[in-house]
């Protein structure tokens, strides 16, 4: 196989497809972690404004200033 004026054997061709693979995967794997750490975050957030929580610490903050 010719790429670029070079003659590459077809093992280094499906060695590189599977190196590239791998990679891909890793990459897909972290930002479905950080999407899920998020959504944790977020719905944490939802529920702490849900239960007033940070409508009784602003009422704290004001009523001492």
């Amino acid at each position: 196989m010719e790429i670029f004026g070079f003659i590459l054997p077809l093992w280094t061709v499906f060695l590189g497809a599977i190196v590239i693979a791998i990679v891909a995967w890793k990459l897909i794997k972290f930002a479905i972690k950080i999407l899920l750490i998020l959504v944790v975050f977020f719905a944490v957030l939802i529920g702490l404004d849900i239960l007033h929580v940070f409508d009784f610490i602003q009422n704290l903050l004001s009523g001492v200033i």
